[in-house]
């Protein structure tokens, strides 16, 4: 009888053991998705607003976005993320800003640990991220452009027939300009270096009568150290090739994106001083939306602390910045450019 009770007593044990332990990993894993579902439901505002900042960020370029020597960041992509964040935050609103210059860095959009993404369509594309992202609005028109030095004869890219000009190779520039040459019917000498510092020297001493790039990085070789031979340039006004930079945030918040979108609309029509939005400058009120977050003063504390577009690009890119770049295609559409946003017809 004694071991009939103990062996009984043992089964028994040895279920509840097992039983107690099935039970217990099925309340971690209802915990460990209980969890992950409230995160994945927590919008990103209430992200933003836990944060108490908004995270941006795009590839380095000069104008747009780049490091001071003092470590802070600065430009137009950066000012627009600052004023993204007082939009929602209020003027005490802060960010921070990621570079995406190598494939571990785009990990952050694909991981969606950023709330607003300023890329090329080219950089969606190569990195897969055309189903991870909603494009809210073009920031700025990028071009693929050629310069001179300011005393070359030649004034259009026709007048490059025959010359040599300096290109990274295996970058979209590359082929901007074989498309370019091979449409026109015209011959170029190809000096193509696999580094930006020896392109660089390769061009001040003039080793090729031309530089193509990035219209922003010509600005900022152009403003930069002229080399040994202190030379002096110009960017011809032809571009190779426009493309816009757009404002992108992750495809799960439809909220986010409507915020986002209106803040930079907010930007662009701001310029516009005859608009109804903003008959009195500043102090007009476009968007009175509650449901998206935004104190019924937001406009006029955002375009206060950052200006509207047009002051945006000039501290930056323009006549004020050491780029010196004209406005071109980044003109409001109401002046004759491209950006343009909504207004009341």
């Amino acid at each position: 009888m004694h071991q009939s009770k103990y062996f009984v007593y043992s089964k028994y044990s040895k279920f509840f053991k097992r039983t107690t332990a099935f039970l217990l990993v099925v309340l971690v894993l209802m915990g460990f998705y209980s969890f992950n579902s409230l995160a994945i439901g927590n919008s990103v505002l209430e992200r933003v607003k836990d944060k108490g900042s908004v995270h941006c960020g795009s590839a380095s370029r000069p104008g747009l976005a780049e490091l001071t020597d003092q470590g802070d960041w600065r430009g137009l992509n950066v000012d627009i993320c600052r004023a993204i964040s007082i939009a929602i935050l209020g003027s005490n609103g802060s960010f921070k800003y990621h570079q995406y210059n190598s494939q571990e860095d785009f990990e952050l959009i694909k991981n969606q640990q950023d709330d607003v993404y300023f890329l090329t369509g080219s950089e969606i594309r190569n990195q897969n991220l055309a189903g991870k992202l909603i494009p809210i609005s073009p920031i700025f028109i990028e071009s693929h452009a050629v310069m001179v030095p300011d005393n070359s004869p030649v004034q259009h890219l026709n007048d490059l027939s025959g010359r040599s000009i300096c290109f990274l190779i295996g970058t979209s520039v590359e082929r901007s300009l074989e498309s370019y040459f091979e449409f026109h019917g015209l011959k170029w000498l190809r000096q193509a270096f696999s580094e930006e510092s020896e392109m660089i020297d390769s061009y001040n001493v003039q080793h090729c009568q031309a530089i193509a790039g990035e219209i922003t990085t010509l600005a900022g070789i152009r403003s930069n150290d002229q080399g040994i031979n202190h030379l002096s340039s110009r960017i011809l006004t032809e571009p190779l090739l426009d493309f816009p930079i757009l404002a992108t945030v992750a495809t799960k918040d439809g909220q986010w994106a409507a915020i986002v979108g209106w803040a930079l609309s907010t930007l662009i029509s701001a310029e516009r001083n005859e608009s109804r939005w903003y008959a009195n400058g500043v102090k007009g009120i476009l968007i009175e939306a509650p449901e998206l977050g935004f104190d019924p003063q937001w406009q006029y504390t955002m375009l206060t602390a950052v200006g509207h577009y047009g002051n945006i690009f000039e501290r930056n890119l323009g006549q004020k910045s050491t780029l010196k770049l004209n406005r071109a295609l980044n003109i409001n559409q109401f002046f004759g450019g491209s950006l343009i946003s909504p207004l009341l017809e």
